[in-house]
Protein backbone atom coordinates (compact mmCIF):
# COMPACT_ATOMS: atom_id res chain seq x y z
CA UNK A 1 0.00 0.00 0.00
CA UNK A 2 2.92 2.77 0.62
CA UNK A 3 4.07 2.03 -2.60
CA UNK A 4 1.05 2.77 -4.31
CA UNK A 5 -0.08 5.80 -2.58
CA UNK A 6 4.08 6.87 -3.45
CA UNK A 7 3.33 5.84 -7.24
CA UNK A 8 -0.09 8.16 -6.86
CA UNK A 9 1.46 10.65 -5.62
CA UNK A 10 4.29 10.64 -7.93
CA UNK A 11 2.07 11.07 -10.94
CA UNK A 12 0.41 14.11 -9.79
CA UNK A 13 2.96 16.27 -10.34
CA UNK A 14 2.09 18.41 -13.33
CA UNK A 15 2.27 17.92 -15.88
CA UNK A 16 2.50 14.06 -16.17
CA UNK A 17 4.11 13.91 -13.26
CA UNK A 18 8.12 13.64 -12.19
CA UNK A 19 10.66 11.33 -13.76
CA UNK A 20 10.38 8.35 -11.59
CA UNK A 21 12.88 5.63 -10.84
CA UNK A 22 11.81 1.85 -10.06
CA UNK A 23 14.28 -0.24 -8.06
CA UNK A 24 13.64 -3.83 -7.14
CA UNK A 25 14.61 -7.63 -7.62
CA UNK A 26 13.47 -9.19 -11.20
CA UNK A 27 9.77 -10.26 -10.90
CA UNK A 28 8.86 -7.83 -8.35
CA UNK A 29 5.90 -5.93 -10.41
CA UNK A 30 7.92 -3.03 -11.54
CA UNK A 31 6.03 -3.37 -15.33
CA UNK A 32 2.85 -3.98 -13.57
CA UNK A 33 3.40 -0.83 -11.18
CA UNK A 34 4.56 1.88 -13.80
CA UNK A 35 0.95 0.54 -15.88
CA UNK A 36 -0.57 1.38 -12.99
CA UNK A 37 0.66 5.07 -11.77
CA UNK A 38 -0.42 5.13 -16.21
CA UNK A 39 -3.62 3.83 -15.49
CA UNK A 40 -4.20 6.17 -12.50
CA UNK A 41 -3.12 9.11 -14.59
CA UNK A 42 -5.59 8.02 -16.89
CA UNK A 43 -8.55 7.37 -14.73
CA UNK A 44 -8.07 11.03 -12.56
CA UNK A 45 -7.48 13.13 -15.67
CA UNK A 46 -4.16 14.17 -14.96
CA UNK A 47 -3.35 12.01 -18.06
CA UNK A 48 -5.52 12.39 -21.71
CA UNK A 49 -8.05 9.56 -22.48
CA UNK A 50 -6.27 9.07 -25.71
CA UNK A 51 -2.33 9.29 -23.75
CA UNK A 52 -0.15 6.42 -24.79
CA UNK A 53 1.57 3.86 -23.07
CA UNK A 54 4.90 2.41 -24.23
CA UNK A 55 7.03 -0.47 -22.58
CA UNK A 56 10.74 -1.22 -23.94
CA UNK A 57 12.46 -3.66 -22.27
CA UNK A 58 16.79 -1.73 -22.77
CA UNK A 59 17.91 -5.28 -21.96
CA UNK A 60 16.74 -6.39 -25.13
CA UNK A 61 19.16 -3.80 -27.25
CA UNK A 62 22.12 -4.63 -25.06
CA UNK A 63 24.21 -5.71 -27.66
CA UNK A 64 22.64 -2.86 -30.16
CA UNK A 65 22.63 0.35 -28.88
CA UNK A 66 22.23 1.76 -32.83
CA UNK A 67 19.16 0.13 -32.77
CA UNK A 68 17.48 1.79 -29.36
CA UNK A 69 19.03 4.93 -30.25
CA UNK A 70 17.00 5.07 -33.48
CA UNK A 71 13.54 3.71 -31.96
CA UNK A 72 13.81 6.23 -29.09
CA UNK A 73 14.53 9.18 -31.07
CA UNK A 74 13.33 8.04 -35.21
CA UNK A 75 15.33 7.96 -38.12
CA UNK A 76 15.20 9.43 -41.80
CA UNK A 77 15.18 7.48 -44.91
CA UNK A 78 18.69 6.83 -46.05
CA UNK A 79 20.60 7.39 -42.39
CA UNK A 80 21.66 3.58 -42.45
CA UNK A 81 21.13 0.16 -43.62
CA UNK A 82 17.64 -1.03 -43.70
CA UNK A 83 16.34 2.82 -43.17
CA UNK A 84 14.18 2.71 -46.13
CA UNK A 85 11.42 5.62 -44.43
CA UNK A 86 11.20 8.11 -42.14
CA UNK A 87 10.22 6.86 -38.53
CA UNK A 88 9.17 8.24 -35.73
CA UNK A 89 11.22 7.80 -32.53
CA UNK A 90 9.30 6.70 -29.60
CA UNK A 91 9.81 9.96 -27.67
CA UNK A 92 7.03 12.03 -30.33
CA UNK A 93 5.03 8.73 -30.60
CA UNK A 94 4.27 8.58 -27.40
CA UNK A 95 3.96 12.76 -27.12
CA UNK A 96 1.72 13.54 -23.78
CA UNK A 97 1.70 10.04 -22.30
CA UNK A 98 4.31 7.31 -20.81
CA UNK A 99 7.49 6.14 -21.82
CA UNK A 100 8.26 3.00 -19.60
CA UNK A 101 12.16 2.36 -20.16
CA UNK A 102 12.72 -1.41 -18.37
CA UNK A 103 15.77 -2.55 -17.27
CA UNK A 104 17.56 1.07 -17.84
CA UNK A 105 20.94 -0.15 -16.68
CA UNK A 106 21.44 -2.36 -19.75
CA UNK A 107 21.99 1.27 -22.26
CA UNK A 108 24.71 2.04 -23.44
CA UNK A 109 27.15 5.15 -22.28
CA UNK A 110 26.40 6.62 -25.73
CA UNK A 111 22.85 5.73 -25.51
CA UNK A 112 22.95 7.54 -21.63
CA UNK A 113 24.33 10.65 -22.84
CA UNK A 114 21.73 10.96 -26.09
CA UNK A 115 18.56 10.27 -23.14
CA UNK A 116 19.90 12.79 -20.42
CA UNK A 117 20.28 15.72 -23.18
CA UNK A 118 16.69 14.62 -24.27
CA UNK A 119 15.42 14.69 -20.82
CA UNK A 120 17.14 18.38 -20.19
CA UNK A 121 16.12 20.16 -23.29
CA UNK A 122 13.10 17.79 -24.03
CA UNK A 123 13.92 17.66 -27.65
CA UNK A 124 15.69 14.99 -29.54
CA UNK A 125 16.98 14.72 -32.88
CA UNK A 126 16.41 11.32 -35.33
CA UNK A 127 19.19 10.03 -36.77
CA UNK A 128 20.30 11.30 -39.67
CA UNK A 129 18.54 14.58 -39.02
CA UNK A 130 19.67 18.24 -38.73
CA UNK A 131 16.12 19.19 -37.11
CA UNK A 132 15.58 18.58 -33.19
CA UNK A 133 11.71 17.87 -32.53
CA UNK A 134 10.09 18.96 -29.10
CA UNK A 135 8.00 16.29 -26.92
CA UNK A 136 6.36 16.03 -23.18
CA UNK A 137 5.88 12.79 -22.08
CA UNK A 138 6.20 11.02 -18.70
CA UNK A 139 9.40 9.09 -18.39
CA UNK A 140 9.49 5.98 -15.67
CA UNK A 141 12.14 3.95 -15.80
CA UNK A 142 13.32 0.84 -14.07
CA UNK A 143 15.89 -1.41 -13.14
CA UNK A 144 16.93 -4.58 -10.87
CA UNK A 145 21.04 -3.22 -10.67
CA UNK A 146 21.93 -0.77 -8.10
CA UNK A 147 22.85 1.69 -10.14
CA UNK A 148 24.82 3.84 -7.44
CA UNK A 149 27.43 0.78 -7.77
CA UNK A 150 27.06 1.00 -11.55
CA UNK A 151 28.08 4.70 -11.44
CA UNK A 152 31.53 3.42 -9.35
CA UNK A 153 32.22 1.12 -12.26
CA UNK A 154 31.70 3.81 -14.76
CA UNK A 155 29.53 1.90 -16.47
CA UNK A 156 26.46 4.43 -15.56
CA UNK A 157 26.10 8.45 -15.78
CA UNK A 158 25.89 10.09 -12.73
CA UNK A 159 24.10 13.05 -14.03
CA UNK A 160 21.53 10.46 -15.89
CA UNK A 161 21.05 9.08 -12.41
CA UNK A 162 20.34 12.53 -10.20
CA UNK A 163 17.84 13.43 -13.41
CA UNK A 164 16.29 9.74 -13.14
CA UNK A 165 16.09 10.10 -9.52
CA UNK A 166 13.56 12.87 -8.83
CA UNK A 167 11.06 10.28 -7.50
CA UNK A 168 12.72 6.34 -6.76
CA UNK A 169 10.67 3.78 -5.65
CA UNK A 170 12.22 0.97 -3.48
CA UNK A 171 9.99 -1.97 -4.66
CA UNK A 172 10.58 -4.36 -1.42
CA UNK A 173 10.75 -8.26 -2.22
CA UNK A 174 7.87 -10.89 -1.81
CA UNK A 175 9.86 -12.16 1.36
CA UNK A 176 9.63 -8.72 3.00
CA UNK A 177 5.96 -8.73 2.79
CA UNK A 178 4.66 -11.87 3.53
CA UNK A 179 0.89 -10.56 4.26
CA UNK A 180 0.43 -10.39 0.59
CA UNK A 181 1.82 -13.59 -0.51
CA UNK A 182 -2.19 -15.44 0.15
CA UNK A 183 -3.90 -12.45 -1.30
CA UNK A 184 -1.98 -12.58 -4.45
CA UNK A 185 -1.96 -16.27 -4.22
CA UNK A 186 -5.83 -15.94 -4.58
CA UNK A 187 -6.17 -13.53 -7.09
CA UNK A 188 -3.58 -15.53 -9.33
CA UNK A 189 -5.81 -18.37 -8.68
CA UNK A 190 -8.37 -16.54 -9.69
CA UNK A 191 -6.98 -15.58 -13.07
CA UNK A 192 -6.02 -19.19 -13.69
CA UNK A 193 -9.74 -20.72 -13.38
CA UNK A 194 -10.91 -18.11 -15.72
CA UNK A 195 -8.57 -18.98 -18.21
CA UNK A 196 -9.17 -22.27 -17.87
CA UNK A 197 -13.14 -22.05 -17.10
CA UNK A 198 -12.77 -24.68 -14.37
CA UNK A 199 -13.77 -23.57 -10.45
CA UNK A 200 -11.77 -24.15 -7.22
CA UNK A 201 -12.55 -23.21 -3.61
CA UNK A 202 -9.12 -22.09 -3.00
CA UNK A 203 -6.22 -23.65 -0.58
CA UNK A 204 -6.65 -26.13 2.24
CA UNK A 205 -4.07 -24.87 5.61
CA UNK A 206 -1.22 -26.98 4.55
CA UNK A 207 -1.02 -25.46 1.20
CA UNK A 208 -1.19 -22.06 2.78
CA UNK A 209 0.98 -22.50 5.26
CA UNK A 210 3.21 -23.89 2.06
CA UNK A 211 3.29 -21.15 0.24
CA UNK A 212 4.01 -18.65 3.76
CA UNK A 213 7.03 -20.71 4.70
CA UNK A 214 8.57 -20.71 0.99
CA UNK A 215 11.13 -17.86 0.63
CA UNK A 216 10.11 -17.22 -2.52
CA UNK A 217 13.27 -16.07 -4.60
CA UNK A 218 11.75 -15.14 -7.51
CA UNK A 219 8.95 -12.59 -5.90
CA UNK A 220 5.49 -12.24 -7.14
CA UNK A 221 6.60 -13.73 -10.74
CA UNK A 222 7.62 -16.93 -9.61
CA UNK A 223 4.50 -17.25 -7.36
CA UNK A 224 2.44 -16.29 -10.37
CA UNK A 225 3.97 -19.16 -12.19
CA UNK A 226 3.56 -21.66 -9.35
CA UNK A 227 -0.13 -21.13 -9.35
CA UNK A 228 -0.83 -21.11 -13.08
Amino acid sequence: RDVVDKCKASISYPPHGLPTLLYGPTGTGKSSIAAMMYEYGINHKILKDNAAFLHVNCSEYANNPELITANLFGYKKGAFTGAESDKVGLFRAVNGGTLFLDEIGNLSYKTQMLLLRALQEKRCKPVGSTKEYSFDIRLVAATNENLEKAIGEGRFREDLFHRLNEFTLRIPTLAECREDILPLAYFFLKLTCAKAHKSFRGFDRLAEAALLEYPWPGNIRELKNVIG
